[in-house]
């Protein structure tokens, strides 16, 4: 028993000193960890320190190029009161003109200024105070609605500007500077990081004062983080290195104050505008001829599409600049000189680089084989008269437009159809408009294009309107039943 214990007690003292030098043999023993690879390719990196953000350079350099810009809109005369019938009239007295703010770059050492066509639209005078509170009045150069740009000159010599950057090279992530006057604060400065690149504003995107004149909009703005509110529009975005990259715009908030994103013209469309303004005193801007669509899941899968990339070319205008390079329906357009496109958006910015009659290089996908064309750009005039020349080929007179005699109906055809007006197709040329889309004798048009018609003057007015596009037609037989037509002009 004794002989026992000892062996017990001897194997017990022995595993104890093995599992201590266990644990002290594993302190100092280095320990090896293994990396999965990563499916996206991230690499470890060790930044210098010269690669970390210093604004001080940017900020003190780019914040004299930086203006306010104050707009003035002269209030209309108010009318006589109720009170002038019985005491005579009295002295019309002006309403308080209406005053704005927003920013401005200095682009020039001779004074020119860009700003947002927004801050001075339809100002009877606009005033310029540049950092060190010089003031000058300014004169409106000309205005792009469309990309919201409005160049300003002011009369004045070795004025501090800024050099528009490239707006192509940022990157997501990069550290990006926005310069305004905020709220009347001057010289405001705030940083964030360039969150997107070719984007287009949604409805939650709030101008900071909402007018856009123009029906087309060019939008593929630079998305950031940094703080953007009412006062900074027309402002500076630039980058560390204080080059003008941007163009500050627009907010996205449901308040109207700053919540997180703002966007900024890039200065790739920005510089376009304001060259096109000093050499032409317009904007000259060129169209390719398309209607596009994104490419999704189901319309890949619709359109036997493989990818995900590119944008989907749903119409082509007949005689355009894609049409006539080649380019048909349902082709997917992948990259614009070498450049990829993968929105409408970015199709966009990049045809509104060039000019009228330059030649850009299209590779298209078509029944799955790559191929590429040369299409040379034609302007909005271009497209205009061309629509202006087809509408004048067509007849004067709405009876030989449509092919067909028309005519008020009464009150007994009313009460029996239980509708309020329409017209009724009393007589049909041969091969006329009308006799092609499969109208008859006796039917009754209620509405075109959803609008009720009850004259001959309606459907006048309804043609001027949808530019002798076409029309859809709706209206009722004698029996009752309700019919639609479509008719291309």
């Amino acid at each position: 028993m004794k002989k026992s214990g000892i062996i017990l007690s001897a194997t017990a003292l022995l595993l104890a000193i093995v599992a201590l030098s266990a644990t002290l043999f594993s302190k100092n023993r280095p320990v090896k960890y293994v990396y999965e690879p990563s499916p996206i390719g991230l690499q470890q990196v060790q930044l210098a320190e010269s690669t970390w953000p210093d604004f001080t350079f940017a900020a003190e350099h780019a914040i004299k190029a930086v203006v306010h810009v104050t707009v003035m809109k002269r209030g209309q005369e108010q009318p006589y009161s109720f009170f002038d019938f019985f005491f005579g009239p009295g002295t019309p007295q002006d309403s308080r003109p209406q005053v704005g703010s927003g920013s401005g770059v200095i682009i020039s050492k001779d004074g020119y200024i860009v700003t947002n066509n927004h801050v001075i639209e339809g100002a009877d005078e606009v005033n310029v105070m540049l950092e060190n509170n010089r003031s000058f009045t300014a004169e409106v150069v000309g205005t792009d609605p469309a990309a919201d740009i409005a160049l300003l000159k002011i009369e004045a010599e070795g004025l501090p500007f800024l050099v528009f950057g490239d707006s192509d090279a940022l990157r997501l992530g990069q550290w990006v500077l926005a310069i305004g006057n905020p709220y009347n604060l001057t010289s405001t400065i705030t940083a964030g990081i360039v969150s997107a690149k070719g984007r287009q504003m949604n409805q939650m995107a709030q101008r900071n004062q909402n007018s856009r004149s123009s029906s087309f909009r060019l939008e593929s703005f630079i998305q950031t983080d940094a703080a953007v509110n009412p006062g900074n529009s027309g402002g500076a975005l630039v980058t560390v290195d204080g080059e003008l990259v941007g163009i500050n715009t627009a907010i996205a908030s449901r308040t109207g104050t700053f919540a997180g994103y703002s966007f900024a013209v890039p200065s790739s469309i920005a510089k376009k505008v304001v060259d096109d303004i000093r050499k032409y005193g317009e904007v000259r801007r060129p169209l390719l001829g398309i209607s596009m669509l994104d490419i999704t899941e189901d319309l890949a899968r619709e359109n036997n599409i493989k990818e995900l990339k590119g944008v989907f070319i749903a119409e082509v205008s007949p005689d355009g600049s894609a049409d006539l390079a080649g380019v048909k329906d349902n082709d997917v357009l992948f990259s614009i000189n070498g450049v990829a496109v993968n929105s409408g958006s970015a199709v966009q910015e990049q045809i509104n680089r060039y000019s009228p009659n330059d030649k850009v290089d299209l590779k298209i996908l078509r029944d799955g084989k790559e191929l590429n064309f040369s299409a040379v750009l034609k302007s909005r005039d271009d497209y205009e008269a061309a629509v202006r020349s087809e509408a004048d080929k067509l007849p004067d007179t709405l009876p030989e437009l449509l092919g067909a005699t028309l005519q008020p109906i009464g009150r007994e055809i009313r009460e029996k159809l239980r509708i309020r007006s329409g017209l009724e197709v009393v007589s049909l040329i041969e091969g006329g408009r009308l006799q092609q889309a499969g109208v008859e004798v006796g039917f009754v048009i209620t509405h075109i294009n959803q609008t009720a018609v009850s004259s001959l003057e309606d459907i006048g007015n309804l043609l001027n309107r949808s530019q002798r596009r076409g029309l859809l037609i709706e209206g009722k037989y004698p029996d009752g039943s309700t019919s639609f037509f479509a008719l291309p002009l």
